[in-house]
């Protein structure tokens, strides 16, 4: 993953140039991934095993994660969150893990990541990392370790230190998605009510993290300390606390609307289990975010 750290002392216009601004390179990777998508999902699409159209939706909804991805990866909100407002990088983070993600997987097609996870090894990596008490943990106490204030501003001055530290946690957001909105019916996902607590707990265990922020009564993190103000009354301490409310919003905001979507399709299966069988219609699997599938299964 790309990140573009300035540790210099910020500019006081804050304007960079057009490449810290726009990052053209993270664009030119986000285009790749773009091609890549459509080439594997079209042309190509015949050299996989069981491979099946990809829907419209899934297209749109990859595209739609390619934008937010270089929202926050390569557009001035980038720029800004690693030079001036600590409200920007949360922004950036609640975009790389709480949207991309599931996007991301809702639109990969199942026989790709059949190919992708069918080594043993990887196949054991997945199952593991996957568990979901395994994967919220991983990446709840990851997230939380990033923002204790000396880690952040150590991982802020070591560029190598910070680019692995986001390359990890996204690939931790990831699988802590996948009991969520998992694409492949061998790994699947939880169902019904088990899914519901799931997205709770999540929600619980990146509390405290936020809470810390947006309470705090100092400055947390010397890697804004020197910033100026963006906008005249907006200090480094206003900001900190805007970035853990911008952060618990959006995750509230994401789970909060996905405990919605699974809670309804659990009330409708009730419903059609209380009829009588000749008056049943399929039924999609409980708690999917995916198209359903006849083969289709989940963790129970």
């Amino acid at each position: 993953m790309h990140q573009h750290h300035q540790h210099h002392s910020p500019v006081d216009s804050g304007l960079g140039s057009f490449f810290d601004m726009w990052s053209p390179d993270v664009l030119l990777l986000t285009l790749l991934f773009g091609v890549l998508y459509f080439l594997l999902t079209g042309p190509l699409r015949s050299r996989f095993a069981n491979a099946a159209p990809v829907s419209g939706r899934q297209k749109a909804l990859f595209v739609l994660a390619l934008v937010f991805f270089y929202t926050a990866q390569g557009s001035p909100v980038n720029y800004y969150g690693h030079q001036f407002l600590f409200s920007a990088h949360m922004f950036q983070q609640s975009l790389l893990y709480f949207i991309v993600p599931p996007l991301v997987l809702i639109a990969l097609p199942e026989w790709f990541l059949q190919a992708v996870f069918r080594p043993p090894f990887m196949k054991t990596l997945l199952r593991v990392f996957t568990q979901p008490v395994i994967a919220a943990l991983t990446f709840n106490v990851l997230f939380s370790f990033y923002h204790i204030p000396f880690i952040f501003d150590a991982a802020a001055e070591h560029h190598g230190l910070m680019t692995t530290y986001h390359i990890v946690l996204i690939i931790a957001a990831f699988m802590m998605w996948w009991p969520i909105v998992s694409p492949m019916s061998e790994v699947g996902q939880l169902a019904g009510l088990r899914k519901l607590t799931y997205i709770f707990a999540n929600g619980v265990l990146i509390t405290p993290a936020c809470a810390l922020i947006i309470f705090a009564d100092h400055l947390l993190y010397t890697t804004y300390s020197q910033a100026p103000e963006v906008w005249a009354g907006h200090t480094a301490l206003v900001d900190q606390r805007t970035g853990g409310i911008v952060m618990k919003l959006i995750q509230e905001l994401v789970y909060g609307s996905i405990l919605a979507y699974v809670f309804y399709q659990w009330y409708q299966n009730e419903r059609q289990s209380d009829l009588p069988m000749d008056q049943q219609v399929g039924r999609p699997e409980v708690g999917s975010l995916r198209p359903a599938l006849p083969d289709n299964k989940s963790r129970v």
